[in-house]
């Protein structure tokens, strides 16, 4: 049995991971996390999450030591948990969105000390999805102008997503273009043509959107087309559960979901 805590636990993200780690059944929360002051604290997070009762208080603090951490949270809370994880030997995997250079930072600095994972998006698909754009982008000539759309819901604070930042990022690696200094992000006025070795960013934000990916690889007379569409949040939910299994146990070290799936 591998015991998990997870933090942001009243979120969406939060309780799905409680509920489907409850169906799995080679999983257990051992601590479900909140900020100080939550309404909810000292509830019971089964309950909250919707599935039977855990007996496992929501708390500020982890009251057992869990074998991994999962943080779908902010930034600010994420920040919190990689110093505490690090401290304590606890070994993280991290899906939250929206992460600073110095936050990417603090997570290198605490692989020092334990196993952490970080997934721009912890679907199993989309990984496969950078792994594949990399390989186009490395296989057609520049003259394959590179354009990334990306949709979710009215309600995601940061744009673009840190799916479609990082499908940007695998593109100007395999062809040696500058980073980020190659992103134009959206188009207008009179004079926005397009420009040389550039990938265009467009962030659409409606409704209930959960998150679709569309990548184009577009040349005089023809366009090559990748893409991947969300169905659900137990998309992301399940590729966190096995990154969890995955690195219980494992040397301290900086992971990918790269490394889950032997990319």
């Amino acid at each position: 049995m591998i015991t998990i805590g997870v933090t942001g636990a009243v979120g969406r993200m939060g309780r799905r991971i409680i509920a489907l780690a409850e169906e799995a059944g080679d999983l257990q929360v051992v601590a479900a996390l909140e900020v100080a002051g939550h309404e909810l604290l000292g509830q019971d997070a089964g309950l909250t999450a919707g599935v039977k009762k855990l007996n496992v208080a929501i708390s500020e603090q982890p009251q057992v030591k869990p074998d991994v951490m999962i943080d779908f949270s902010l930034p600010a809370s994420t920040e919190k948990w990689i110093d505490y994880c690090g401290e304590n030997g606890i070994a993280m995997v991290i899906g939250t969105t929206g992460l600073s250079e110095a936050h990417q930072e603090k997570m290198r600095q605490a692989g020092h000390k334990t196993a952490v994972l970080w997934g721009a998006n912890m679907s199993l698909g989309v990984n496969l999805l950078f792994k594949l754009v990399a390989e186009v982008a490395a296989s057609l000539p520049d003259d394959y102008d590179m354009e990334i759309v990306e949709a979710h819901h009215r309600f995601k604070r940061d744009a673009p997503s840190g799916t479609a930042l990082e499908l940007a990022r695998k593109m100007a690696q395999a062809r040696g273009w500058p980073w980020p200094a190659c992103l134009v992000h959206g188009r207008e006025g009179k004079d926005a043509l397009r420009q040389e070795k550039t990938i265009g960013m467009h962030a659409v934000r409606g409704g209930d959107i959960v998150g679709e990916h569309s990548v184009m690889f577009s040349a005089l007379g023809e366009t090559v087309s990748l893409g991947h569409r969300a169905h659900s949040r137990d998309t992301f939910v399940r590729g966190a559960l096995q990154a969890a299994r995955w690195l219980k146990g494992k040397q301290p070290g900086l992971y990918s979901m790269f490394d889950v799936l032997g990319l």
